[in-house]
């Protein structure tokens, strides 16, 4: 790694370190950096557990388990200056040992961890385990998560050397199909700053890119594809009625959208990366402006810039609105919501009566200030 110098216009290495020299240890420092921010891993990851024992008949740990978007359990070990020899077969283990754990089980397994970690008193409110699952995997209810499926189990190797018996048996389980990646990890000193330089080099991602039809062994949980099936069509027939009746309002929102089997249904706000959405869940209905561009500073301006404005548009909707900003987020957004048994269609001319209402009040409401307030965005940011 080399430091730029644009007057000179040259290049100066950046010292080069080990983690032993600097002082850091696994447990302590590679493990806690890697849990606290897994995107560094290339990928949106959920931590559920660290230094996970629930093994039957061993006393093995594995040092942090964790969930991808596509439900996989994701295996990571973490070796500081040397993977060390036996790490693949360690990692086979644990990968092993997690393929029986049921959605019940890893539910209990993050419940813990969040118990544990996630809160700082014992009167603060701990995050439901199955609704963070839910928010990550970006589905309306827990039982329609497909999780550990089969043989998916998949595994990250992290270290700052691998040794060339490691390196060629990953390569050997990819060519068998087993989902393996390597990371090497490489601490800088830059003057008084510390960087760390996190590089997957097994297998390259240009490689990875290449490597269509790899046979992965998937088992589909049975009960679970009939579910989401069901409630695909009862959703696409609700929107179907839906989008008919909202046809014959003088709601003009929806004139040119299209039913899907989504949970959700937007439309355009004028704005780009806006959408006014429609939600449809078996125990709720919600309204909703979005903010979802891509540059997240745009979308906290938007939605900091309305938020000014909270009491007087609370009054033009005629309800108190959720202002949820979301910080950790990208997106923003502001709801409103009312509990619904959405699935019993007898009730669906109510449901879609509510939503009419409701949208055309949230449309008038702010289509006007997010126009303007997006129009003042592009002076300043």
């Amino acid at each position: 790694m080399y430091l730029i110098n644009k007057e000179s216009n040259r290049i100066a290495p950046i010292t080069q370190q080990k983690f032993s020299e600097l002082g850091f240890k696994e447990r302590d420092h590679l493990q806690e950096w890697l849990a606290n921010q897994p995107d560094a891993l290339g990928e949106e990851l959920l931590i559920i557990q660290k230094e996970f024992d629930g093994f039957d008949d061993t006393k093995e740990r594995l040092d942090l388990l964790a969930l991808d978007k596509s439900g996989n359990l994701v295996i990571i070990e973490n070796k500081l200056d040397d993977s060390g020899r036996d790490v693949v077969w360690q990692a086979l283990k644990y990968a092993s040992y997690c393929a029986s754990l049921t959605k019940a089980q890893i539910v209990e397994i993050f419940q813990a961890y969040l118990n544990r970690y996630k809160s700082n008193s014992v009167e603060e409110t701990r995050p439901e385990a199955a609704n963070v699952i839910c928010d990550f995997l970006e589905i309306p209810e827990f039982d329609e998560a497909k999780l550990n499926l089969g043989y998916s189990q998949r595994i990250l190797f992290v270290a700052a050397n691998f040794r060339k018996e490691v390196t060629s048996t990953a390569l050997w389980l990819i060519g068998q199909g087993i989902d393996i990646k390597c990371f090497k990890v490489t601490p800088f000193a830059l003057e008084e700053q510390l960087l760390l330089n996190v590089e997957q080099i097994i297998p390259t991602p240009e490689a990875q890119e290449m490597m269509i039809g790899i046979n992965a062994k998937e088992a589909e949980e049975k009960n679970t594809d009939v579910t989401v099936k069901s409630r695909h069509n009862i959703r696409r027939k609700y929107w179907e009625k839906l989008l008919d009746i909202f046809q014959d309002s003088n709601c003009s929102l929806y004139d040119n959208i299209n039913a899907s089997k989504d949970h959700w249904l937007s439309a355009g706000s004028g704005v780009s990366g806006c959408p006014f959405s429609l939600i449809f869940s078996k125990t709720e209905l919600r309204v909703e402006l979005n903010f979802a561009k891509s540059v997240k500073e745009e979308n906290k301006f938007l939605f900091d810039q309305i938020y000014l404005q909270k009491d007087k548009f609370e009054a033009e909707f005629g309800n108190s609105l959720e202002w949820l900003r979301l910080d950790d987020k990208k997106s923003s957004r502001i709801q409103y919501a009312v509990p619904a048994d959405g699935y019993t269609q007898e009730k669906w001319d109510h449901w879609i009566q509510w939503h009419l209402e409701h949208m055309k009040k949230l449309e008038s409401t702010f289509r006007k200030t997010l126009s303007e307030t997006a129009q003042k965005m592009k002076m300043k940011l």
